[in-house]
């Protein structure tokens, strides 16, 4: 088991960069370099696309076996095709009753669970609820990982040194979680507020999950994978939304010095193989991480530009605070229905 710090990254404490000695542009291969996974088990949300994809080949590579959840099992099995240790099963983040079917199929195999990277997410979305009326990026960014977490809990304790990863991004700099109409019922819909808050709660949940667990040998990070080029998440924005940042021109055309700085998929993947694997990270948790190494508090010294990915960086101080992420969980145990003890 690994040891256990005293101190929670409640308020921040602990947002300090440890000089990890990687960078925005060390990549899978360079952070997952000497590291065994050997008899390790994985869970990897949004396993076969993007950066969800990258982590589960170098997992794989790594020696561990990996278990990818999908909604879309079809093309799943295509991406996911020739890589070794590979098992794919059904669920669907938007729906409640498949994500206790996975777990519980899971559990039936008695086997520990070493890593869960709650790596899956949309973004930039139209209005969409899922049958409890919840707003879609809420309910599968944060909702539906709170709950597989909570069902794969006594899998996660019994591998005696766990890690949870929640692969959250800046986008959390757009929006606090709001607790008084998370799901847009009183308030005009904005699909930047709602990605906003749902990478928040990613924060926030890190935060709480650590503090709860880490007695039992289960830690918890989040992090930023940076800007990354070729993967899906901003496939269904609209392009007048890229153009307000200033990333796009008139014609909807990525500005070429814009694309020059953007990471590879392999690059944007190491940070959350950093963070599940990294011994750098054996005594310290509920972190908020980018570019492999934790991430400053950003307390109003970073001037960010969207034409600057570099620029995108630090944490928000509400997305670390000890009353929000206290708030997040009892609010996050109400709207799942689910109790999740931690202990």
């Amino acid at each position: 088991m690994e040891q256990v710090t005293t101190v929670d990254n409640y308020n921040g404490v602990l947002q300090r960069p440890l000089n990890s000695g990687f960078t925005a542009t060390s990549t899978t291969d360079d952070v997952i370099r000497g590291i065994d996974l050997s008899g390790k088990t994985a869970i990897v949300t949004g396993g076969y696309a993007g950066i969800g994809l990258e982590t589960v080949k170098t997992f794989s590579r790594a020696g561990a076996s990996v278990l990818v959840p999908a909604r879309d099992r079809s093309k799943a099995a295509r991406n996911l095709a020739g890589i070794p240790n590979v098992t794919i099963e059904e669920m669907d983040l938007m729906n409640p009753a498949s994500i206790d079917a996975f777990a519980r199929k899971f559990l039936l195999t008695e086997k520990p669970l070493h890593l869960l990277i709650n790596n899956a997410g949309i973004m930039w979305v139209p209005l969409q609820r899922d049958a409890r009326g919840y707003e879609s990026q809420l309910a599968t960014n944060h909702l539906g990982h709170f709950q597989l977490t909570a069902r794969l809990w006594p899998a996660l304790k019994k591998a005696e040194g766990a890690r949870v990863v929640n692969v959250s991004s800046y986008g959390h700099q757009m929006a606090p979680f709001d607790f008084e109409d998370p799901n847009f019922e009183n308030r005009p819909y904005e699909t930047l507020l709602g990605y906003g808050q749902s990478k928040t709660a990613n924060n926030l949940f890190a935060v709480e999950l650590d503090h709860r667990g880490k007695e039992v040998g289960v830690r918890a990070f989040s992090l930023h994978p940076g800007s990354v080029i070729g993967t899906d998440l901003g496939r269904v924005a609209p392009i007048e939304l890229f153009k307000q940042m200033g990333t796009h021109d008139a014609d909807g055309n990525l500005f070429p010095e814009v694309a020059q700085k953007l990471k590879t998929i392999p690059q944007g993947a190491a940070t959350t193989v950093w963070c599940a694997t990294s011994p750098q990270l054996a005594n310290l948790g509920g972190v908020y991480c980018e570019n492999a190494d934790v991430a400053e508090l950003d307390r109003g010294m970073i001037n960010h530009q969207y034409d600057d990915p570099s620029s995108l960086r630090g944490v928000q101080p509400y997305s670390v605070a000890a009353d929000n992420a206290k708030r997040l969980w009892t609010f996050s145990e109400e709207l799942t229905a689910v109790s999740f003890a931690a202990s």
